[in-house]
């Protein structure tokens, strides 16, 4: 392969890796090591069916972007009307304000662990000064336009993380046969899984990305032609998907659930990556963490704007005093925790498992338009489309139903 069609191909797999990169952050790897720690790999069905399903609403969304040549936000409002489309918006913000404060939250508990023998009293850095650091950053790119750089470096350093998990689960599973014992879908009795569960289907078949996805396709602008590439594109973003995220479990199955740690705390999950680097797996951990952080709130940070904008088909022009105020308010979500208290772990797990309620609704909205020949055309859904999206809808159903079990345990508390 020459130099040249190896550039195209990195660069046609791009919007893959944008999917990747913003489910792989710390709502992520927060739910999958909560999940390995206390569970092992019990819950290895939940993970490979919501990749799968993924997969599947990848290429139902995807394609319908690409045919009419809108995103699915204008979709749903021109073909199911206004009011499924603002719904949708305002639970996918609550998905996102509720992710902003619990990935803030971990972030800056990281680093005031960290921290701690650096400052006098063992008291670590103030999650607050962190929190405001950070989030001011944010902002200062988002103002200035100057973020590229920036989302390149982080995208590389969740990548190096990435990297670290797949090693340590090398080296720490002495019997793959709990990987696949782990695909026979079991809920355990003991303790309360439906949340874990919901949490970890919501990270990886979150909607928030999806929506997302059909705004990276519209500014490729792919055409019909090419929907064969947009087909491998999501064979491999769910498929990296997967692996990165069952390592990630794998490696709290093998080093804390063996000794009977549960995660409490953001500072819990640095031991899964002491088999690899003893004490130096710290400080990768938390440059990860740091990287896997910000480079999910950023692009939570413009959401709101760009669902606006394509809720009415206009330019996506973020320099409107509208819009950044918005930006800014949204952001400012992320002080909540360090302000008035809370868990963490514990809002970052209910953040994610919020997501599932929302999936029965958005699967319906796709198959309706894409069987529409007025809209799709000679592009309308074949038999096995409709089929995937049939099961897709009955698992979603199932996850809205394991979510809302888990949030009343969670209430409960």
């Amino acid at each position: 392969m020459s130099i040249k069609k190896l550039k195209n191909f990195l660069i046609s797999i791009l919007p893959g890796l944008f999917i990747v990169g913003y489910v792989v952050g710390t709502g992520s790897v927060t739910s999958m090591v909560v999940a390995g720690a206390r569970y092992g790999m019990s819950f290895t069905w939940a993970l490979f069916l919501s990749c799968f399903f993924t997969f599947i609403l990848l290429i139902a969304i995807s394609r319908i972007t690409i045919v009419t040549g809108r995103t699915i936000m204008y979709n749903i409002k021109q073909h199911i009307g206004w009011f499924a489309s603002v719904f949708i918006i305002l639970g996918l913000m609550v998905t996102v304000i509720s992710s902003i404060m619990g990935v803030m939250a971990v972030v800056a508990q990281v680093i005031q662990e960290w921290t701690r023998p650096m400052t006098s009293g063992q008291t670590g850095l103030s999650p607050l000064i962190i929190s405001v650091v950070f989030l001011s950053f944010l902002l200062f790119l988002f103002w200035t336009g100057k973020h590229g750089i920036f989302i390149r470096f982080v995208s590389l350093m969740v990548g190096v993380m990435g990297i670290a998990f797949v090693l340590t689960n090398f080296m720490i599973i002495h019997d793959p046969a709990t990987i696949f014992r782990g695909l026979i879908p079991h809920i355990p009795s003991t303790g309360k899984p439906h949340l874990i569960i919901a949490g970890m289907v919501g990270t990886t078949m979150a909607a928030v990305v999806l929506v997302s996805r059909s705004i990276i396709i519209a500014e490729k602008g792919w055409k019909v032609e090419e929907l064969h590439i947009e087909r491998r594109d999501a064979i491999i973003s769910a498929s990296v998907l997967f692996l990165v995220s069952a390592a990630i479990m794998a490696s709290a199955a093998g080093t804390l659930y063996p000794r009977g740690i549960t995660v409490e705390n953001a500072i819990d999950m640095v031991s899964t990556l002491e088999p690899l680097a003893g004490r130096f797996a710290i400080a990768v951990f938390v440059t990860g963490i740091i990287a896997a952080g910000l480079s999910s709130i950023f692009p939570n940070m413009l959401l709101l704007p760009w669902l606006i904008c394509d809720y009415k088909g206009i330019d996506r022009d973020l320099t409107k005093k509208i819009f950044r105020i918005l930006v800014v308010i949204v952001t400012l979500s992320g002080l909540i925790i360090p302000v008035f208290g809370g868990q963490p772990i514990v809002i970052m797990i209910a953040s994610q498992a919020f997501s599932p309620l929302m999936m029965p609704l958005l699967t319906i909205f796709l198959m309706i338009i894409m069987n529409k020949q007025k809209v799709m055309g000679s592009n309308v859904n074949g038999f096995w489309l409709n089929s995937g999206l049939t099961i897709t809808f009955l698992f979603s159903v199932f996850m809205f139903f394991i979510a809302f079990e888990g949030y009343i345990d969670f209430f409960k508390e």
